[in-house]
């Protein structure tokens, strides 16, 4: 593969420093610009499961005590993810900015385009980032650090296994890592390489936001070489995952029955927002169980026709297009497909 670079900054340079990027999940600015209520609003934005794993009552020593190391979360992680070795961390995103203070200065290559905060959280510690359509094993012999995010967020591209592998023993000559982040794997794990963290230089991030909705929880992990582990832990400092968090995570890893059901629902609901889409005239270039991606020349129309009708998807500038994640109920389902059918009658075609 040849590489081909989409764009280069650091923090002098071409890019100007933002202090938040933009996410889904922003319907209370979203019912401020439309002027609908924040409760009749359809979020399809963010990709998190719907109909999430359902949390019992938490015991109330819980609330009560600091969070503590030996409540089992590690080994019941362990055993979900397959790896030797993780950490806990209140959510990737915690994770994503502290990795840049643990490496000296060098190149980091982002394989774009994709989730913007890993690029971001490298660029803002001063590094060089360059955005990669493809990679070479030039390339790779250069490279600090390539990140991947696998399945991608938006375009949901995989990268099989042994071409991550390949890229992973190329950059070990040298001392490089290859990080990559898994937040959407749950629901089809093929691919993962989370069972080959134990060993120098590849470092996964995985997240219970997605597949198991508990974004709010905000835990995350991180699945590398103990030594990486250990400098991770010494950034993020104490009691960096509330202990209600920690007890919601490490009941919900283990619910194997739960999973496995959901992981079967999924891909039966992924199946049928793709076909609802493309009944409607919208090309589904790539898709995960959580989300589909449609790229589109025209679609801030599209985007801000479906807000009208209350219903927030997640748009993109760069590449242009819409990211749909899954209606939660049947009324979900209805409320898009009719909002679907009259965007059809309404928005001319592009061109």
């Amino acid at each position: 593969m040849s590489a081909t670079v989409t764009d280069t900054w650091t923090n002098s340079g071409m890019r100007p420093h933002k202090t938040l990027l933009p996410h889904g999940g922003g319907v209370r600015e979203a019912s401020r610009e439309w002027g609908i209520p924040p409760g009749e609003w359809l979020d399809l934005s963010t990709g998190i499961n719907p109909r999430g794993w359902p949390v019992p009552q938490v015991p109330e020593n819980v609330w009560n005590r600091l969070p503590e190391d030996g409540d089992d979360l590690e080994s019941v992680a362990r055993a979900y993810y397959g790896c030797q070795h993780l950490l806990p961390a209140a959510g990737s995103q915690a994770i994503i900015q502290s990795l840049p203070r643990l490496v000296a200065k060098g190149p980091i290559g982002v394989v774009s385009p994709t989730y913007a905060e890993h690029a971001h959280a490298w660029y803002r510690e001063g590094f060089e980032v360059t955005a990669l359509d493809e990679v070479s094993d030039t390339l790779l012999d250069r490279l600090q650090v390539l990140i991947v995010v696998n399945p991608n967020n938006p375009t949901a591209r995989v990268i099989p296994k042994t071409t991550l592998h390949n890229w992973w023993q190329r950059l070990q000559h040298h001392g490089g890592w290859l990080i990559v982040d898994e937040a959407f794997m749950d629901a089809a794990d093929r691919e993962s390489v989370a069972a080959d963290t134990g060993r120098a230089g590849l470092l996964v991030l995985r997240s219970l936001g997605k597949f198991f909705g508990l974004a709010g929880a905000r835990v995350g992990f991180l699945l590398a070489h103990p030594s990486v582990l250990q400098a991770v832990r010494a950034e993020l400092g104490p009691w960096n995952v509330a202990g209600p968090s920690r007890w919601i995570a490490r009941a919900a890893l283990a619910d194997h029955s739960w999973i496995e059901k959901t992981r079967d629902h999924l891909q039966k609901e992924s199946q049928r927002l793709s076909q609802l889409l493309t009944s409607h005239g919208l090309t589904v270039q790539g898709r995960t169980a959580l989300f589909q991606w449609v790229p589109l020349a025209n679609q801030g129309v599209w985007y801000e026709n479906l807000a009208r009708l209350g219903i927030l998807v997640r748009k993109f500038d760069n590449p242009p297009g819409l990211r749909f994640g899954l209606p939660g109920s049947e009324a979900a389902w209805e409320r898009l497909t009719h909002a679907l059918q009259h965007s059809v009658t309404v928005i001319p075609p592009p061109g």
